[in-house]
């Protein structure tokens, strides 16, 4: 006979085992929450090219050939984007090549970039469940403004975060070769990215793996193998995850959360990584919440893995993290 007693004793037992396999790692980076939120114009891939040749009254069909097959080798299915032709109509000038528009650029920008970064953070603050008290500092990254007081004041003060927050501010820091010019931002990518990531990331990954507490003395099954984590890369482009994949020896469902990311939302710079890290949160999430056997391809919950993005230079960055969900499935 089980009393009422025992069955309470046992569900608070087991939702203090939960809440101690969710915990934050003492002395450890955790993160608790993600939020995002994007500009209203929503472009399906296949008609970006013709309304770039619209919208800029351009009749070159060798130009248009040539950026139509450049977008069906990216992958991507949508976009979102702040351009819309209610600006093109408030700015002309901007359709036309060679004319000095960085003012009206920036006008346009800096106002979109605060909405969505005001959106984004009360989603993530909301996801938390925190209080705004609570929060310390605040690191804002863009590569997509220009202006000074910077966005992180200007987004402090949209969440009514405190004057003593501690504000850290990184701008344009991505891996192009990005050119400020009165006409706009100038970016060029190089062929040879792909290649260069490829030779230098398995070294770079065993790097990391060694901060693993128990890496440098694992032996058989107890070694931290690529096949045993999970991975979390910003999808630069296809082509660089496919490079990776073959360097690494990685079953083609290791990348499944960066491929999906870049097919929905293209490289969107920086911020990209965080659709990659949602995506794997729910896909840990929907596992621990109905356990069933994993689809073909699909990546295990494993409990160690890797988080790379590629920074200016080319330079590769990293993180060794730990996914508490596993934590938890396995108690």
């Amino acid at each position: 006979m089980v009393s009422a007693r025992d069955v309470d004793t046992t569900a608070a037992a087991n939702k203090q085992q939960q809440a101690n396999c969710l915990a934050p790692n003492p002395g450890k980076a955790t993160i608790l929450a993600l939020g995002h939120a994007f500009p209203q114009q929503l472009v399906m891939q296949d008609y970006v090219v013709e309304g770039f040749m619209r919208n800029t009254n351009c009749n070159d069909p060798e130009l248009k050939e040539k950026l139509a097959r450049l977008c069906k080798t990216t992958t991507v299915k949508t976009r979102y984007v702040v351009m819309s032709d209610e600006i093109l109509k408030s700015y002309p000038e901007l359709a036309q090549e060679g004319l000095p528009t960085m003012k009206q650029r920036l006008d346009i920008s800096n106002k979109a970039v605060t909405q969505m970064a005001t959106e984004a953070s009360l989603a993530c603050i909301k996801a938390w469940g925190g209080d705004l008290s609570a929060i310390t500092h605040l690191v804002y990254v863009s590569s997509s403004e220009a202006r000074f007081p910077g966005g992180d004041l200007h987004l402090a003060r949209a969440l009514g975060l405190s004057p003593d927050v501690r504000r850290v501010m990184l701008a344009f820091t991505g891996t192009i070769d990005g050119r400020l010019t009165e006409e706009g931002i100038k970016f060029q990518l190089g062929r040879e990215l792909p290649h260069i990531i490829e030779a230098h990331v398995e070294s770079f990954c065993q790097k990391l793996i060694k901060e693993h507490p128990s890496a440098a003395a694992a032996e058989g099954d107890n070694m931290l193998t690529y096949d045993k984590m999970f991975w979390a890369v910003h999808p630069g482009g296809p082509a660089i995850l496919t490079k990776m994949e073959g360097r690494l020896g990685l079953d083609g469902g290791k990348l499944r959360a960066s491929r999906s990311a870049l097919r929905d939302f293209g490289n969107a710079s920086s911020n990209t990584i965080v659709y990659v890290l949602e995506n794997m949160v729910e896909e840990s999430r929907q596992r621990t919440e109905a356990p069933e056997p994993e689809p073909e391809g699909g990546q295990e919950q494993c409990e160690w893995g890797l988080i790379l993005a590629f920074g200016p230079g080319i330079t590769l960055e990293g993180i060794l993290a730990r996914n508490l969900q596993a934590r938890l499935g396995a108690n």
